[in-house]
């Protein structure tokens, strides 16, 4: 069914109208793409044994595939501005197909390394499907399907080790990434098939102006700059819990396999109906507040958290509260900055996403060598610590905006001090 209800048609594909269908194949091959980021979490210790690595060499592992992230998300991410978006896509998923072989066949710890960068790099095709899907929607209903694919981002997040835990206990860590790569060549021949066509500006930017119109975006838009610090926070507090929780369960008194461990994340999918939730808030310009609540709901969260050693049903209960609150914040995020300039879509979600990079690896160094010196309590307040920051931030900027006299409503600032009129969404109302 079409998308016909939502008020038109989107910036792109004349004549292309978005279906359900289209935005559903959106959000399985975002989950698909991103998913690779997070495959190695639960394998870490069976990598290594595989390879000989040591402790330090398989940490690398999941730093240097949020660093390739990083680096995709500001190198390759703008190109969707000025370039075919499908042509993109279609390649990098392809170039993808062939990374994820290279770390299922490595035979050595430098292949897996490169293996897993070249990943990293190549997964931001995440963040292109994300500005695509927002460029085809028409306006007044850009959040909702922003939200319905940032939900498939987020399952593919949390069931990224799920899967990869089943798959390493029946199969081998090898199995993980050799499956990814099947799914992902499928996914390519897919898009190539369904995706329209937008052909180059001839006027586009060359490609150091486009780097640098990134930089500059964030010069001149302090709504950018504000929802860039809430993602790198959020996702510091996500990474926090996601990059460690595996080390309690698997001690004492859980002593839980890779399959068990990797099936939490199927507690946290719940927080995926929070992408959807949050898109539809967007659209009814509701922005400022669903971030407030979302920020005081994640600090929350590691409360129950806190006594994960004691209870799984309060780790349960965190996880949803935690999963649930990122992703309003996330969604949000990414409607309110999309509307600042669509003809710019890939450079601001690409330019926002390196905060989600550096954050989620910030929260993954700080909290595996915090609970090695001071265990799980300690990585509790690390997280707290980073979520209550988020809300604060989240007052600073309102507390500015009233005494500025800029109290919402259409046309007010979306929590950064500056005037939004670029469609829906983009204010508090």
């Amino acid at each position: 069914m079409a998308l016909r209800d939502e008020g038109g048609r989107g910036e792109e594909g004349a004549g292309y109208v978005l279906s359900r269908g289209v935005v559903a194949l959106f959000a399985v091959a975002c989950g698909a793409a991103v998913a690779n980021v997070y495959f190695a979490q639960p394998l870490l210790v069976t990598m290594g044994r595989d390879l000989a690595m040591s402790p330090a060499l398989v940490g690398a592992v999941v730093t240097l595939t949020h660093v390739g992230y990083g680096l995709g998300l500001f190198l390759l991410v703008p190109l969707g501005d000025v370039a075919d978006r499908r042509r993109i896509i279609v390649g990098q998923l392809a170039l993808l197909v062939g990374a994820l072989a290279v770390v299922g066949t490595a035979g050595t710890a430098a292949a897996l390394l490169a293996g897993v960068a070249a990943t990293g790099l190549l997964a931001v095709v995440t963040q292109t499907l994300v500005a695509f899907a927002a460029s085809l929607a028409p306006p007044a209903g850009r959040g909702r399907v922003v939200g319905l694919v940032t939900g498939g981002v987020v399952i593919g997040i949390l069931l990224a080790r799920t899967a990869s835990g089943l798959l390493a206990d029946l199969a081998g860590w090898r199995s993980v990434y050799l499956a990814s790569a099947a799914l992902t060549a499928v996914l390519a021949l897919t898009l190539h098939r369904v995706l329209p066509r937008r052909p180059a500006a001839p006027d586009a930017l060359r490609y150091g102006q486009l780097l640098r119109s990134t930089l500059t975006l964030f010069a001149r838009e302090p709504v950018l700059r504000l929802r860039a610090c809430y993602c790198l926070l959020v996702f510091a507090a996500f990474s926090t819990l996601w990059s460690s929780v595996a080390l309690p369960l698997s001690e004492a008194p859980y002593f839980l396999p890779h399959r068990a461990i990797g099936a939490l994340g199927l507690i946290g999918v719940a927080g995926a109906l929070a992408a959807t939730v949050a898109g539809r808030l967007n659209d009814r310009g509701l922005a400022r507040r669903t971030t407030g609540l979302a920020l005081a709901l994640l600090t929350a969260a590691w409360l129950p958290l806190a006594l994960t050693r004691s209870s799984l049903w309060a780790l349960a209960a965190g996880v949803i509260l935690l999963d649930l609150a990122v992703q309003a914040v996330h969604v949000t995020n990414q409607t309110v900055i999309y509307a600042l300039h669509p003809d710019a879509g890939s450079r601001l979600i690409g330019g926002y996403m390196v905060f989600y990079s550096i954050g989620s690896a910030t929260g993954a160094l700080a909290a595996t060598s915090l609970y090695a010196a001071a265990g799980w309590g300690a990585v509790c307040v690390l997280g707290a610590g980073f979520s209550a920051l988020g809300a604060a931030v989240w007052v600073g900027a309102w507390w500015r905006e009233r005494r500025a006299g800029l109290r919402g409503g259409p046309g007010a600032p979306a929590a950064g001090g500056r005037r939004l009129t670029s469609g829906p969404g983009t204010a508090d109302g």
